[in-house]
């Protein structure tokens, strides 16, 4: 019966959403529509994982070419849900994957066509983007269901207890859930799950391949960035509206006694390069979007990310880095990229969507918490005066990403098992 209603608000919803992708039947919308479903996979058995966006098809590429090479003989299929994520699976994973393609909306008429087309033996969800249509067609056809580096933060526990049977409708499609942490697991049990099906292997962000950035390839960015080998560097990543304001205020305060320190900003939304250019012009601070480079006048203290992918390697830069999302209540960000290039990683009191994370960093001395603008402003300037404490903590961080890998091979064992 639930499925039933399930499908018929999707139904009513329909002649909603048709007319749009009709407007242009090459756009994204049109293949979310199941206008244009992958071709069908010449053998049976497919390995089908579905990664929402950017972050969880850079978490996905480690563990999809570790299960190439332990199952050659499976062809591996992706979905993603955005034109970002699109991209960087594109870049990243064309040669390992047989079929790359946007996953439809949960319409129940094109999740039995796209089964039948993609013939998998295994569904591997990375994360997010949870579509019970689908889940539950799969497992009326017996196919198994992994949720892989799941999480449970407090807001979204809250949401599931607040509706406990729809949770443990949804979940219960799922084989096994393999959590980040002891936490999520437990907040996943006290609303949706059974405990046999849900297990903490660990958080397979530790395990991706984190390259340092060696000479060449910093010396690179910071003449592209018309930055010199001496100037301190500030990354300040995925910052959401209002962050932005707060980091350039920051910024300028702090040149007064670090005239020569540098920022680079990156918002987690490319579209909001623009506004951020024009307010750091408003404020006299010489910035150039990243896309315009190289250009003329090199005396620029500011340059602002507008192109998807780079942001990881543009960490290795910074002297300092600050997280966003995380001075504004959506929950924070991937802290373990700054991390990784030993850089001192900084963020605010909001970061319920890696609890974990930051309570590792905190506990290693590796991070620093800030409540607002006023302590990132004081944490900054000292910081900044001392430049070996810098390199201290920048060492905790990068040994805590070393010590932490091993979830990688745990996951995909659980997976290889049903194969």
């Amino acid at each position: 019966m639930t499925m039933l209603i399930y499908n018929l608000v999707w139904s009513l919803g329909m002649p909603l959403l048709a007319p749009m992708a009709f407007l242009g039947l090459k756009s994204r919308l049109a293949e979310r529509l199941g206008l244009s479903l992958p071709d069908p996979c010449i053998q049976e058995g497919s390995i089908w994982v579905h990664a929402l966006s950017v972050g969880e098809v850079i978490s996905a590429v480690p563990m999809i070419q570790s299960l190439r090479c332990s199952k050659p003989d499976r062809q591996i299929v992706l979905s993603v849900a955005t034109k970002t994520g699109m991209k960087i699976a594109r870049e990243r994973l064309l040669s390992d994957v047989v079929r790359l393609f946007y996953m439809p909306l949960d319409l129940w008429w094109y999740g039995e066509a796209l089964i039948s087309r993609l013939k998998p033996s295994v569904f591997v969800l990375v994360e997010t983007d949870i579509w019970p249509g689908i889940l539950w067609q799969l497992r009326r056809k017996g196919i198994p269901c992994f949720l892989v580096n799941g999480r449970v933060s407090p807001k979204t526990y809250k949401n599931y207890a607040r509706f406990p049977r729809a949770a443990k409708w949804v979940f219960r499609n799922f084989s096994k859930c393999l959590m980040q942490s002891q936490g999520d697991r437990e907040r996943l049990l006290r609303t949706a799950g059974r405990a046999s099906d849900v297990l903490v292997t660990g958080n397979i962000k530790f395990d991706r391949d984190w390259k340092l950035l060696d000479n060449s390839e910093k010396l690179y960015l910071l003449r592209l960035f018309g930055f010199d080998s001496d100037d301190p560097v500030w990354v300040a990543g995925s910052t959401h509206r209002g962050e932005d304001k707060i980091i350039l205020e920051v910024f300028a305060e702090l040149l007064k006694n670090f005239p020569r320190l540098r920022l680079v900003l990156a918002p987690r939304l490319v579209e909001e390069a623009g506004f951020i250019i024009k307010a750091a012009r408003e404020m006299n601070i010489k910035a150039a979007l990243r896309s315009h480079l190289p250009e003329s006048g090199l005396d620029r203290r500011v340059v602002v990310i507008d192109t998807v992918g780079e942001l990881e390697r543009i960490y290795g830069l910074a002297q300092v880095s600050f997280v966003g999302g995380s001075l504004v209540p959506f929950g924070g960000h991937n802290l373990l990229e700054p991390a990784s290039h030993g850089s001192v990683v900084i963020f605010g009191p909001y970061t319920h969507n890696f609890e974990e994370m930051t309570e590792m960093l905190l506990t290693a001395g590796a991070g620093v918490s800030v409540k607002d603008k006023t302590e990132l402003h004081w944490v900054m300037m000292d910081l900044l005066a001392d430049h070996e404490r810098c390199i201290r903590i920048g060492k905790k961080a990068r040994n805590l990403v070393t010590a932490n890998k091993g979830a990688l091979e745990r996951v995909v064992g659980i997976i290889s098992s049903c194969l």
